[in-house]
């Protein structure tokens, strides 16, 4: 059956319900009401338990699938009729199973019209599965800040597996429908819906709803304790945090501990500022300064200046370069980073243990101890294993500038492997400045 039929034959099933519940005044006005109308079925219930707790059972699944708001009336009934045990059973899992179903409905036939209607509860909904998965759902269930039938159809536009949205909602929904059905089982002495939801009651729940993320917090710290169970703690630190690696991670996690007062020792075996600072951001965007400052010459006759063709003089664009990277270097100096309160020390680091770094420096090993290690290494370029690539003595984001502050200046044509942000500023500068390039991308991504 095509999924616009189905969707209207569904829309039709719960308009028709929904004008039945209001002309037969099916759904109960209040306690009192919902006494008077459960009344006549204590006989049939008494005479055939079982079809009758199949069909209420039914007419659970039913409601909460179509979301229609009468699951209060439906689980005090179930208590009021069955019992606490037959009618816990029949709304749990009739809560349960109508959730899941309207997820999958949602899933597979009206996920576009839940996320117009639903909006920015939706968005919310989705990000929150995203950041913490069950838990989440878990939580939403014990501490319903977000209306059950708004959870069910928002959940179907996240990726949860529908088993786990299953047991997870049948577990969460749990403390509520023993308090509902409890109270059911008691429809006789309640005389209003706050007897219900006392103080106590809402305070329980709240606990309950932490109950997800402390048992977080339990399993990581012992997966900590754990891993960290073979290397004996240090009984004092040298200081609150290594970072290795000066480049501009390290360099802004260094910052942020000096700022907060934190004793920081950073290490960095090259130069200070990392690849952003000496071979990458900086270099690449005085680059394309130069190259716009080309185009702008060979375009000047097109507001009426002639200029001639550009004339590329390449020591004078890498005194530019070097001129941008030496304006900015101070900042991301040692002297500047040792004014600041942090120890800076250039040597090569390796991990000893958890808390532990050797730092070989020209003046021989030394050590350090920190609560916590950041570890902003950064990366290097690849030489991919294309056959006769390595005799070619192909250049990279590291050694390409070297090549261009050579005399001669870059060759006449290059190709560029990589049409990543360093790849892509390189080929739209060379190009500029005079440069046959030619842009070469393995993956189908798109460029930046």
């Amino acid at each position: 059956m095509a999924r616009p039929v189905l969707f209207g034959l569904i829309a039709l099933a719960v308009m028709a319900l929904g004008v039945w519940l209001s002309q037969t005044g099916a759904l109960p006005a209040d306690l009192g009401d919902l006494r008077a109308k459960i009344a006549p079925l204590q006989d049939h219930v008494q005479a055939a338990p079982l079809i009758m707790g199949l069909a209420a059972l039914g007419i659970y699944v039913a409601a909460t699938a179509l979301s229609l708001p009468v699951a209060l009336w439906l689980t005090l009934g179930a208590g009021a009729l069955f019992g606490f045990w037959a009618g816990l059973v029949i709304a749990s899992f009739g809560a349960a199973i109508g959730a899941t179903l309207a997820c999958l409905a949602t899933r597979y036939f009206l996920r576009d019209w839940v996320q117009a209607r639903l909006g920015g509860r939706a968005a919310g909904v989705i990000e929150g599965v995203g950041r913490d998965g069950a838990f989440y759902l878990f939580t939403l269930r014990l501490v319903p800040i977000v209306p059950f039938f708004v959870v069910n159809l928002a959940m179907g536009l996240t990726r949860i597996a529908p088993m786990r949205f299953y047991w997870v909602s049948q577990l969460g929904m749990l403390p509520g429908a023993i308090v509902y059905v409890n109270a059911g089982t008691q429809l006789a002495s309640v005389q209003r819906l706050g007897d219900i939801l006392s103080p106590t009651v809402l305070a329980s729940f709240a606990a309950l709803g932490l109950l997800p993320w402390i048992a977080r917090w339990t399993v990581g710290w012992l997966r900590a304790r754990r891993r960290l169970s073979g290397w004996t703690r240090p009984a004092q630190f040298d200081c609150n945090l290594l970072v290795i690696g000066a480049g501009a991670a390290g360099l802004v996690a260094a910052y942020m501990g000096v700022a907060l007062k934190a004793r920081v020792t950073l290490v960095e075996a090259g130069a200070m500022g990392g690849d952003c600072l000496n071979t990458g951001c900086v270099p690449s965007k005085a680059l394309l300064r130069a190259a716009r400052a080309a185009e702008d010459v060979r375009s000047a006759g097109d507001f009426g200046v002639i200029a001639g063709a550009p004339r590329v003089d390449w020591p004078g664009v890498m005194a530019h370069v070097r001129g941008a990277i030496d304006t900015i270097a101070p900042h991301d100096s040692a002297e500047r980073y040792t004014a600041l309160g942090a120890e800076v020390i250039a040597g090569s680091a390796r991990l000893i243990d958890p808390w532990t770094l050797e730092i070989a420096t020209p003046t021989g090993p030394i050590r350090r101890t920190a609560r916590a290690i950041v570890l902003a290494t950064g990366a290097s370029p690849v030489v991919p294993p294309i056959p006769g690539l390595a005799d070619a003595l192909p250049l990279t984001s590291d050694t390409l500038w070297a090549r261009l502050a050579a005399p001669k200046g870059p060759p006449a044509r290059m190709a560029i492997l990589g049409a990543g942000a360093i790849g892509c500023e390189m080929a739209l500068a060379l190009a500029r400045l005079g440069v046959a390039v030619d842009l070469v991308e393995a993956a189908p991504r798109p460029l930046p």
